[in-house]
């Protein structure tokens, strides 16, 4: 399958992706281990859930996660499908299992890495 690419993919960019979500895996994780220590036991999810909506500001950066992270999913498996990233799936697993933060730039790597892919298989002669 090849896609029409409307700008050049970009290698650096792809790599500038891969270092936020290296970011993205590192920084959410210090701050989950110091509410694991703060909450002197393992990881509580229901206390997780009430200080993240403990105010309004709070409040506010749950939801915004939550709508963001809702749609950037959906469109990560629809992009997935339409430009055929098979290893997808590592996005999704990191965006619930590590950090949104490391999930989506992971992808965003995924999806610039195959642009690249693509850009050259327009390139070459058809055989």
């Amino acid at each position: 399958m090849t896609t029409p690419l409307t700008s050049k993919p970009s290698p650096w960019l792809a790599w500038l992706y891969l270092g936020l979500s290296v970011a993205g895996a590192i920084l959410p994780w210090l701050a989950n281990l110091d509410f694991i220590r703060e909450s002197n036991g393992p990881f509580d999810l229901a206390l997780f859930i009430a200080q993240a909506n403990a105010n309004p500001a709070a409040q506010s950066l749950s939801r915004d996660l939550l709508i963001g992270a809702t749609a950037f999913t959906i469109w990560m498996v629809v992009e997935a499908k339409r430009l055929q990233i098979k290893t997808f799936w590592i996005a999704l697993l990191a965006s619930f299992g590590i950090a949104f933060a490391c999930g989506a730039p992971l992808f965003l790597f995924l999806r610039e890495r195959r642009l690249l892919e693509l850009s050259k298989d327009q390139l070459e002669p058809q055989k």
